[in-house]
């Protein structure tokens, strides 16, 4: 089981996992470092689709061998991160990355309905990892980027897109809590109503993962409140898994993790897309970016 990024990055060299990635408007310094230094360790092989004149720049600032990647030439933001979409939808990448693009770019041409990387009826969703040092291992959490306010069925397919990105992970069975403000049974809060169903659905094979439900977020991930509490669970103090009621509180935890917590590293990308995709902020580390093109490369199916 693969408890932190060190250690990620070990597996996929040991492995001998290399995978191709492109990068949609690839032309800033975060993304094409990001995009190196996982090129040297040797797990992608990167195109990098944009201006040619503006990655050579950044490519010479940084003293990066521009030699190492496959350049796409396109002058236009909007062209580029097209024609990176259709690459990937063509089957000529595994992995996508946004680069300086915006958003909104990035994802209406993921949701281009003839060539974008949404399959029919499908789910975009994103996934987040954490490793903290306060914390014996990783933590998977979903969603703090794209589902505002999931409704019961879409917390179902979230469930199964965050427990499949674990057991990528080497986490054969992965223990997910579905968090609540509180693992009383209260009816007046429909998070605590839906995480018992959650979790009764992990009991009953419904959902491939050891599930429960609701889950305050101090006995999620500390046994010593578990213990205080007196609470009886097999996940309670040692969730691999955190799916969170809604977007507010996903990001929250996401964004105290990355701000207040010292030696926390992260990463992130989209699932129930036909290849992961790295939605980046534009102002994330190389660190995160490194990182993410690591967990994605490891997700692939």
């Amino acid at each position: 089981m693969i408890t932190n990024f060190n250690q990620l990055f070990e597996e996929l060299k040991a492995k001998g996992i290399c995978k191709r990635m492109i990068a949609a408007w690839g032309v800033d310094s975060h993304t094409i470092e990001a995009a190196s230094l996982a090129s040297d360790m040797g797990f992608v092989k990167v195109t990098l689709v944009g201006d040619c004149d503006l990655i050579a720049k950044v490519c010479e600032e940084c003293k990066i061998d521009m030699g190492k990647f496959q350049v796409v030439d396109i002058k236009d933001e909007l062209k580029a991160v097209a024609e990176a979409v259709r690459m990937v939808h063509d089957g000529e990448g595994d992995v996508l990355m946004k680069g300086l693009c915006s958003t909104d770019k990035f994802l209406r041409a993921i949701l281009n309905k003839e060539v974008g990387l949404l399959p029919p009826k499908g789910l975009l969703s994103h996934v987040g990892v954490i490793e903290n040092p306060n914390y014996h291992k990783l933590i998977f959490i979903t969603d703090m980027a794209v589902i505002p306010a999931p409704d019961f069925r879409q917390k179902v397919k979230m469930a199964g897109f965050v427990t499949g990105v674990a057991r990528s992970f080497g986490i054969a069975m992965p223990k997910i809590a579905f968090i609540a403000a509180s693992e009383q049974m209260l009816d007046s809060m429909p998070a605590c109503i839906e995480g018992a169903m959650l979790a009764k659905m992990c009991d009953r094979g419904q959902i491939k993962a050891i599930g429960d439900g609701p889950l305050a977020l101090d006995v999620a991930i500390d046994e010593e409140s578990v213990q205080i509490k007196k609470l009886q669970s097999p996940v309670a103090g040692d969730a691999d898994c955190l799916l969170f009621p809604n977007i507010e509180s996903a990001n929250v935890f996401w964004k105290t993790n990355s701000k207040l917590a010292v030696g926390v590293r992260q990463a992130g990308f989209l699932v129930g897309t036909k290849v992961p995709c790295i939605l980046a902020s534009r102002a994330d580390s190389v660190d995160v970016k490194l990182n993410s093109i690591a967990s994605a490369v490891m997700s692939v199916k």
